[in-house]
């Protein structure tokens, strides 16, 4: 049933929380900061021990889910392009997009650098920093795009070799034609799985969301900031400028759209992005708010998944912009030009390698490694990192809806009354995304 409907949804059979799924987040995020706090300052082990095993479950949950999730939405994503007219050029214009908008973010991240010199007022030395077990490189990045074996890929989690096994798959589907239908059946009916039993992990973001943050403070406590404090302000600032003055402005000014409306349908996905920090984690409810948006299907199952692990404008433009001037000035590095124009194109073209989980430290030491500073910078931001990850993520999500919508509209393939009737109303479940086919776009006018 559309979220859109008119008449309100019948009541589902079963106990139901009386409070909305945003009040429930919340809700979770102030418990969790209350128990952290006790933990904390009174010792209390067990409560301790209690939240790490619960944030550390609900993360384990959604992680548990991404390699299988992942494979069969890109493979079924791409199948899904024959049902679009143009679909090549909606699928170049979305890549598009994808580079301009980390373009602008990574613009902002350094301009906020350069400004606010992050690492100036810290107490925070190179001797506090550590060398990361594994840091990224370009030869790094390049040759592990091409997997040894097929199994690897999803025991080891390498998100980017699973997008690569299954791009080759879907394409192979699209020349094999009939005879590879009941492959395509197959990966529909298990996406269609996977997807249902991730809504159930979604659904246990309110508690999960309190053992995170609650696990937080009690790793960390609040004396932590004090040295981030300008650091942590930068992030959130350059990601606040990106997700409500950006995005707001590309769809007033390129879509024709008006922003609120746009943050109605989408703020389901965006506020589970901020508890759960993983994009692919989040990515059924991205596509399904997109959908109400008044996307169309077939385009959005395609753009969704691409976007979830290869649009990342928080995790690989803003964070390693500001982290590398934040390295540099606490090592001691003076940038230049030349640095700021590498951190722009790591930024652009090498932000699949974030992989839509949680965290970015790959893509920080991918940018790290270009501009030749040191790796022990790796180890001074891995205090603060779950802190960061939270708003990061928002922004990434709200990027990976943005881009279907705004392409949509400028190819007039958006359902424009769709979009205007969209509400913040949670999504209620992902089967709604499956449950009203939809006819394939129209040619793009002009």
């Amino acid at each position: 049933m559309s979220a859109n409907t008119a008449d309100p949804k019948p009541a589902k059979p079963g106990f139901r929380i009386p409070l909305p799924f945003w009040a429930q987040v919340l809700l979770g995020l102030v418990v969790g900061l209350v128990l952290g706090y006790v933990a904390r300052t009174y010792d209390v082990s067990w409560l301790a021990t209690t939240l790490d095993k619960v944030g550390g479950i609900f993360v384990q949950l959604l992680k548990l889910a991404v390699a299988p999730l992942v494979f069969f939405a890109i493979t079924v994503s791409i199948t899904n392009l024959r049902k679009v007219n143009n679909a090549a050029r909606l699928a170049g214009r979305t890549l598009l997009w994808f580079m301009v908008t980390s373009l602008i973010a990574v613009v902002i991240g350094l301009a906020i650098g350069l400004v606010s010199n992050p690492g100036s007022g810290s107490d925070l030395t190179p001797a506090d920093g550590a060398q990361p077990d594994h840091a990224g490189s370009w030869l790094d990045f390049l040759t592990g795009i091409v997997p040894t074996d097929v199994i690897t890929p999803f025991t080891e989690l390498n998100v980017l070799q699973i997008v690569f096994m299954a791009v080759v798959a879907g394409i192979a589907i699209l020349k094999i034609g009939p005879k590879a239908q009941p492959v395509l059946a197959l990966s529909e009916s298990v996406l269609e799985l996977l997807q249902k039993a991730l809504w159930w992990v979604i659904l246990l973001a309110p508690i999960g969301s309190a053992g995170l943050i609650g696990r937080a403070i009690v790793q960390y406590g609040w004396d932590l900031i004090g040295n981030y404090a300008t650091f942590t302000a930068d992030i959130y600032v350059g990601c606040a400028l990106v997700l409500f003055g950006v995005y707001p402005l590309l769809l007033a000014f390129v879509a024709r759209l008006s922003p609120l409306q746009f943050f109605k349908g989408a703020w389901p996905a965006i506020q589970l992005a901020f508890v759960s920090r993983s994009s692919v984690g989040t990515m059924p409810v991205t596509q399904q708010s997109v959908i109400r948006l008044g996307v169309p299907k077939d385009y959005a199952s395609f753009a969704v998944p691409f976007g979830a692990t290869t649009k990342m404008d928080g995790c690989a433009a803003i964070y390693p912009a500001i982290s590398a001037i934040f390295v540099a000035e606490i090592f001691g590095v003076d940038l230049g030009v030349r640095e700021y124009l590498l951190i722009a194109f790591v930024s652009v073209i090498g932000s699949a390698a974030t992989a839509g989980l949680t965290g970015a430290t790959v893509m920080l030491t991918l940018t790290l490694s270009t501009l030749g500073l040191p790796m022990e910078g790796v180890g001074l931001l891995l205090a603060i990192d779950p802190i960061l990850d939270m708003m990061r993520t928002a922004t990434n999500v709200a990027g990976q809806a943005l881009v279907p919508v705004l392409v949509s509209a400028r190819e007039k393939i958006l359902d424009r009354t769709k979009y205007d009737t969209a509400t913040a109303s949670p999504v209620d479940d992902v089967e709604s995304v499956h449950a009203e086919p939809q006819p394939a776009a129209a040619p793009a006018a002009g």
